[in-house]
């Protein structure tokens, strides 16, 4: 590396430092789910639309017509039902979706699918299309496709499959060859048993792939769902660990949840002592976070146990040839009955009772913010909201809360700005909280159901309504305003993106780029829902 090279990369790993200490949001591209390190879902971006119109639809194409939108740049054609929230990073714009509108004819089963797309035109450039997981009953939901949000670094592509793989994908695809180490693509998009693809030039160049399946006995449950943490030379993988089909039990106990893989070439370096063993409530579908705490890095994740864990981030001095074992700091059991009973058991059931961690927990000044929620997929009622000093060690159950929010079940993430925490419920309450004090300012009704998180950008807050195919655009402050309720042409079940100046929508099947400044004509202050003096949390 050139000493030019190397002060500039010592350089911005500095300012990146002083960034999560401070809680800043960074503006340009978006190259993993939420921020660098913290998954804060905020932004410096300027000039987002507080409104726009998503157009027509052509019955005949499931194209959406421009001419019949405002403030849309580009509009992409997705695969149908789409979980994966956009990602934008060097020229590109990268969502999983799923193959139910093929665009490989000789691909027209079930299937997860990356698309890539231009970031200034929306053209397609390539996919990568994985065959289902069908080897373990309810491995791989129907339907679904691809869920995970990659990470973008260099002109690599990191990515969680639904096949549970880890896989570095070359960000240019197959249009300047097969690079590999990895030459074989064309069996892997065929499936088992299948004769092998001739992988064309609009088809994904994988560049390494590790099978935690193969490798480590893993079992996914409905979805192999992760955004994997970049750290250093280290990648920081959930491994979606689950139970069985008949959910009384996890189905390899032995299998680790998290692991750290070599993000050159895929080795495995490390993995967990959490242990968890049988204790997993459902699946395990979150990513882990990056804070410095106390001048020392941690790696943070909230399990299917219902526990949240700080890690000591690998050091890259100590690292041996042989998988090491990740060291827990400090770890707190979520259930409320924790606070007081000290064994709580773990329920194995379709509507368990107890608790898990479906969200990515958020850094932010110091602070760690998680909800802790029973089961959002088999319709479980109840969840709360914890902020957690994370400068503490060992079992920090009763000593490690900051505050707590009762907000009913949610799997959404937190997004915090300015000292204000947004936060929806599954059933579509969305609240503000004081980041410090846990102090409710105002809830919303945003209707049924969120199973995204909101994006603060711009002095705005996007949050959807995958129920009411709504997308909410929200004054971001202390007193609740509506700036732009918009229907959508189909359902939002995942995560408002910005970058460069543009705001990002995935529907189940359109990409939205959206830019203008245009004003909403039909803008109106206030919603029938929202309550500005409810009582504060507990």
């Amino acid at each position: 590396m050139r000493w030019g090279n190397a002060l500039g990369l010592v350089m911005l790993r500095m300012t990146v430092a002083v960034g999560l200490m401070a809680g800043v949001a960074w503006s340009g591209d978006r190259p993993q789910w939420g921020e660098y390190g913290t998954r804060n879902n905020v932004s410096a971006e300027k000039n987002l639309p507080e409104w726009f119109d998503p157009g027509q639809v052509d019955p005949a194409t499931g194209d959406v017509d421009l001419t019949t939108t405002r403030n849309v740049k580009w509009v992409a054609r997705l695969g149908g039902r789409t979980h994966g929230t956009p990602v934008i990073a060097e020229g590109r714009v990268l969502v999983g979706t799923s193959n139910h509108v093929p665009r490989d004819p000789r691909i027209t089963e079930d299937r997860g699918v990356l698309m890539c797309f231009d970031e200034k035109t929306g053209r397609f450039l390539w996919q990568l299309n994985v065959p289902k997981l069908h080897e373990y009953k309810w491995g791989d939901w129907d339907g679904i496709g691809l869920c995970a949000s990659p990470a973008v670094e260099n002109g690599r592509v990191y990515l969680v499959s639904n096949r549970c793989e880890i896989m570095c994908l070359d960000l240019a695809g197959m249009a300047d060859g097969n690079d590999g180490p990895y030459k074989d693509e064309g069996r892997h998009m065929a499936g088992s048993g299948q004769p092998p693809l001739v992988p064309g030039p609009r088809d994904a160049d994988i560049l390494w792939l590790y099978d935690m399946v193969a490798e480590l006995g893993v079992r996914p449950h409905n979805a192999a769902n992760c955004s994997v943490l970049i750290h250093g030379d280290w990648l920081y993988v959930c491994t979606s660990n689950g139970v069985n089909a008949a959910h009384s039990a996890v189905t390899n106990p032995a299998a680790p949840t998290l692991i750290v893989v070599d993000k050159r070439t895929g080795r495995l370096v490390a993995v967990d002592d959490m242990n968890l063993g049988d204790n997993i409530i459902h699946g395990q579908w979150g990513s882990p976070a990056l804070g410095l705490v106390n001048g020392k890095w941690q790696i943070f994740f909230g399990a299917g146990n219902g526990y949240v864990y700080g890690f000591e981030a690998l050091d890259p001095a100590s690292i041996s040839d042989k998988p090491m074992k990740l060291k827990t700091i400090w770890k707190l059991n979520g259930h409320p009955l924790a606070q007081r009973q000290d064994h709580v058991p773990i329920e194995h059931r379709f509507r368990s009772s107890s608790y898990e961690v479906i969200a990515n927990p958020v850094f932010y000044e110091n602070r760690l913010y998680v909800p802790v929620t029973q089961d959002v997929f088999h319709g479980m009622p109840d969840g709360w909201l914890l902020c957690i000093d994370p400068t503490k060690r060992g079992d920090i159950t009763r000593t490690g809360i900051v505050w707590s929010f009762d907000t009913k079940s949610t799997c959404s993430t937190v997004a915090i700005a300015d000292g204000l925490v947004y936060l929806p419920n599954q059933r579509g309450k969305f609240y503000c909280l004081d980041a410090r004090s846990g102090k409710l300012y105002w809830t919303m009704d945003l209707g049924p159901k969120v199973w995204g998180s909101p994006l603060v950008a711009d002095g705005k807050v996007y949050i959807g309504a995958g129920g009411r195919r709504t997308l909410w655009i929200l004054a971001h402050g202390r007193e609740p305003k509506v700036l732009s309720q918009i229907r959508m042409p189909s359902p939002i079940l995942n995560t408002p993106a910005a970058a460069n100046g543009v705001l990002y929508v995935a529907t189940w099947r359109h990409l939205y780029a959206i830019q203008g400044s245009e004003k909403n004509p039909k803008a109106r202050i206030g919603h029938s829902g929202l309550s500005t003096r409810e009582k504060e949390g507990p």
